[in-house]
Order: C-alpha cells, then sequence, then structure tokens
C-alpha cells in the first residue's frame, strides 16, 4: 500500500475558460498554464505518479513540449491512470480539495466526481472532493489564483 500526495496552483486571468475537474465553468476568469490549467487534475495527476514512484507531472509531459499545449488534462490522467494499471496498481480511494474564494462550486462536484472516477476507472464512492476558501487571505482570497491538492491510496 502507499499514499501520494499532489499540490497544483494556477494564476486566474481573463481570456481563458476556467476548467476544474474536467468540467467547464462559466466564469469571467480562467487558469493561466500551458494545457487547459485544471489544478484538480493536475494535483490528482502528482498523487497517482508519486504514490507509484513515478515522480511527477512535468516529468511525463514537460510543459515546454508543444504537443501538450492546450491539452484537456483528463487526457493525461487517463494515460497516467493506464501507466499504474499496466503496473499492477489500483486505486483504493482518492480525496481532493480545491481552494478557491470564487466561484461557489460546489454545484459542479457531483459532475467532477463523475469525470474523474470515469478516467481512473473507479466507483464514485472512491472519489471524494471538497472545495473551500481561504476566507479572503492570500493570493487565492484575492481572487488572484485557484490551488488544489490531492491525496491517492494505493495497493497491489
Amino acid at each position: 500500500m502507499r499514499i501520494g500526495t499532489g499540490y497544483d496552483v494556477h494564476a486566474l486571468v481573463k481570456g481563458r475558460k476556467l476548467i476544474l475537474g474536467g468540467v467547464e465553468i462559466e466564469w469571467p476568469k480562467g487558469l493561466a498554464g500551458h494545457s487547459d490549467a485544471d489544478v484538480l487534475v493536475h494535483a490528482i495527476c502528482d498523487a497517482c505518479l508519486g504514490a507509484a514512484g513515478l515522480g511527477d507531472i512535468g516529468i511525463h509531459f514537460p510543459p515546454e513540449d508543444e504537443k501538450f499545449k492546450n491539452i484537456d488534462s483528463r487526457k493525461l490522467l487517463r494515460e497516467i491512470a493506464a501507466r499504474l494499471r499496466q503496473d499492477n496498481w489500483r486505486i483504493s480511494n482518492l480525496d481532493c480539495t480545491i481552494i478557491a474564494e470564487k466561484p461557489k462550486l460546489r454545484p459542479y462536484i457531483p459532475s467532477m466526481i463523475g469525470y474523474i472516477s470515469g478516467d481512473l476507472g473507479l466507483d464514485r464512492d472512491q472519489v471524494n472532493i471538497k472545495a473551500t476558501t481561504t476566507e479572503g487571505l492570500g493570493y487565492v482570497g484575492e481572487q488572484k489564483g485557484i490551488a488544489a491538492q490531492a491525496v491517492v491510496l494505493i495497493d497491489r
């Protein structure tokens, strides 16, 4: 049995779509990044890779590689899930937190769970996603960015 953690943060900017957990959220700003900048999926990718001892998302999908420009992060997650299965790892459960002052994310969480559980080949009850704020403190509280963290338990 192994545990892995992941963390990601991206700045909020105008002119980009806001995508979290694979869900496009109607909001005047989106997340800046080389890919679609889905901080939740990136944190999950890092947690899975870390638990399996496979480094991090930047090693497997380098941001300077143009083939990953604007890529749907869920494609990366599905590739990582396939790699875990290839190495005989099974995900027991996944617990995630999105840190964002706005928008309020509760209505989107069921869809996020559906996408992520599907991409990882898990039952919905194996994936937990929460959202919190920083009560107006720091870059998240000032609505300059959104962060996410994830913890995954894997076994063979």
